[in-house]
């Protein structure tokens, strides 16, 4: 069954400096209310290793540790519809104002994109020559097949810019 789903807001402050987005939460993270609630999702795990923190499963703790780290997260997409988790399922989507929130909090020197559906949305918004440097990093989903070091291996871009 295809359901209308919603992003979550936005975790940001005024000492935010990179933006990481990815597409729209999963059905354990919207069951959960929390991104990245998957327990095989890499992305929390990638984030402590790269910043030299002990992994919590606290969802305030972890969101803590991204402040704490200059690191704003985001979803491209607001709402769709979908069915189960992938992203090939995402019908009539509507993008999040990227644009706004990063006209809002100028400190963002970075937008990293987890994955590539996180990039194409993004890249239809802002286009190719935004003035911001954007990156794309291989999705921390469990359904991206590339082992854990070789993803952390390529996320390790994120120091470069905090």
């Amino acid at each position: 069954m295809t359901i209308r789903i919603a992003s979550f807001p936005p975790i940001i402050s005024e000492t935010s400096e990179i933006l990481i987005l990815g597409s729209v939460p999963g059905v354990r993270s919207l069951k959960a209310q929390e991104y990245y609630a998957h327990p095989q999702n890499h992305f929390w795990k990638i984030v402590f290793q790269l910043f030299g923190g002990e992994f919590t499963p606290n969802y305030a703790q972890k969101l803590d540790f991204l402040t704490d780290n200059k690191i704003a997260l985001w979803d491209v997409i607001e709402t769709c519809e979908r069915k189960g988790s992938l992203d090939t399922e995402i019908r009539n989507e509507e993008s999040s104002d990227i644009p706004a929130l990063l006209a809002e909090f100028p400190n963002i020197k970075a937008v990293f994109c987890n994955g590539q559906k996180a990039h194409k949305n993004l890249l239809k918004m802002v286009g190719k020559d935004y003035d911001l440097p954007i990156f794309v990093l291989p999705s921390t989903s469990p359904l991206h097949t590339i082992g854990f070091e070789k993803k952390l291996e390529a996320w390790t871009l994120i120091k470069d810019y905090v």
